[in-house]
């Protein structure tokens, strides 16, 4: 069954981008949010624009295009919120930072409100926003034409790579020109003091924070910058942006995902239930990656269609994890090996969103030419054997060429109240020795939580974690270290 609660558009470095809204000319982009212009001092709210969604509020913060200039061009950045429930009760405004990076917060609280337990809804207003450059606030948008492009991440020889580097400068300019200024101003750095503004804003003398998957990367700069104006604050599923070098990256997402492959291929070996019980799960998933090479593949949500072996692993495996779906998958598998082959043809990868910039402005990914990009890929394929062009590999290649705003570094935290972090041990985006790095860069103030099984996302997975959590965020009360919650049936 599903958890609810589970934010699925969320994703380690890049695995929101798999599902994020694309921004681009000619296209359809999000709907409107009919609210009143944020005033000088304080917001101005006003019911969102759906009507399926009651109840939430939405409002325009007007925010510097650049933090460096202050006093120069505005733009407006969109926020929503739900109210406490339990307004007797109420402790305050909880900000809840957005992973991706691409995720809308806006939709979070007008549509997936559930995603929080009823305990921290009945204490806090729940209020999120949609990061620069993402959803209703200034989104990055770029040519369709060209996002379709793309070149693919399998890339033969030094002409290949050169040919992309070409490309991504010219789709650079392109979505530059369409987005405006705010499009060289999008890394976490800027988004930290957009945070600090929201606090402002809100009328909080401290500011109580839960940042989920790439939110924590928010989280952890925000308390590098603003210490002493935290109350609380929850990371949950962490990023470490401590990581140096984009083949440290690489081997640590295509470690914690083989893990969470591996996971699925031993709860198949051990669940009657699984659909490719008594096969050889591995040699069922190597076969379907073989013909979804050939172009002979169909796509199992869009029939009559071929499913290239890129996105099998990315959209399809990758993403089952991390509810973690496994009877899902294992009778997704089933399905694809029944069905009869579609003739040999030409396949295309699934188009990653223009909040791209915003992770290429993250980290800095350097790789020279083709021979370094070709030793990336053959070190993902030992890390990940099961798992070939992840995510990240597609990430570094749309990469290439772009400037860096906020490079890698170690926290360096001071002065912050206890700060509790909340992995899982099987995170197939975020893997746990992430979580256990991050905790130990926040020092004494870092008290990590560990949810014993797997997901992307599992604050609120069984009584032990959102009970935990929630005790936090509303008394201010930190677990012992080394807290670890059973693992709860999905």
């Amino acid at each position: 069954m599903l958890n609810k609660r589970r934010s699925f558009g969320l994703a380690g470095v890049l695995a929101g981008l798999a599902a994020g809204t694309v921004a681009v000319s000619g296209l359809a982009t999000a709907p409107t949010v009919k609210a009143t212009p944020a005033a000088s001092t304080g917001l101005r709210w006003a019911p969102c624009d759906d009507p399926k969604n009651p109840g939430a509020e939405c409002a325009t913060l007007s925010v510097p295009v650049d933090w460096a200039r202050p006093d120069g061009p505005k733009f407006g950045l969109a926020l929503a919120r739900r109210t406490a429930t339990g307004p007797g009760e109420r402790v305050g405004s909880l900000v809840f930072g957005p992973g991706g990076p691409g995720d809308s917060g806006v939709e979070r609280v007008v549509s997936g409100i559930g995603r929080f337990s009823p305990e921290v809804r009945g204490r806090f207003d729940i209020v999120s926003f949609d990061p620069r450059g993402v959803g209703r606030s200034s989104p990055v948008t770029c040519s369709g034409e060209l996002l379709a492009k793309r070149p693919s991440p399998v890339m033969k020889d030094q002409a290949a790579f050169d040919a992309t580097l070409a490309y991504n400068a010219r789709l650079r300019e392109d979505c530059r020109t369409r987005t405006g200024p705010v499009f060289d101003h999008l890394d976490t750095g800027q988004t930290v003091r957009d945070l600090e503004a929201i606090r402002v804003a809100l009328g909080e003398s401290k500011l109580t924070f839960h940042g989920s998957s790439y939110g924590t990367m928010l989280g952890g700069q925000y308390a590098e910058t603003y210490p002493t104006k935290i109350r609380a604050m929850v990371l949950e599923s962490v990023m470490d942006h401590s990581v140096p070098t984009t083949g440290r990256l690489l081997h640590d997402q295509g470690a914690a995902a083989q893990d969470s492959f591996d996971e699925f291929v031993k709860w198949c070996a051990g669940d009657a239930g699984c659909a490719l019980s008594g096969r050889d799960v591995r040699a069922v998933w190597k076969g379907l990656l073989a013909r979804a090479g050939r172009g002979e593949l169909e796509h199992p949500q869009k029939p009559g269609t071929r499913i290239s072996s890129i996105d099998l692993v990315n959209m399809i495996a990758f993403r089952a994890f991390y509810k973690p779906d496994y009877a899902g998958f294992a009778q997704t598998l089933a399905k694809m090996e029944r069905a009869a082959p579609l003739p040999a043809g030409p396949t295309s990868l699934s188009p990653l969103p223009p909040a791209l910039p915003v992770f290429c402005a993250d980290w800095r990914l350097p790789v020279r030419n083709h021979a370094e990009y070709a030793s990336l890929v053959r070190r993902m394929d030992r890390v990940a054997p099961d798992l070939p062009y992840l995510l990240p590999i597609r990430g570094v290649a749309s990469c290439l060429g772009s400037p860096t705003a906020n490079p890698q570094h170690r926290l360096q935290v001071r002065g912050t109240p206890p700060i509790l972090l909340a992995n899982a041990v099987h995170d197939p985006a975020t893997g746990y020795p992430w979580a256990v790095s991050v905790a130990r860069q926040l020092g004494p103030k870092g008290v990590l939580l560990t949810y014993e099984g797997a997901g992307h996302g599992t604050a609120t997975d069984g009584p032990c974690m959102e009970n935990t959590v929630d005790r936090y965020l509303t008394d201010l009360r930190v677990p012992p270290r080394g807290t670890r919650c059973p693992a709860v049936a999905s």
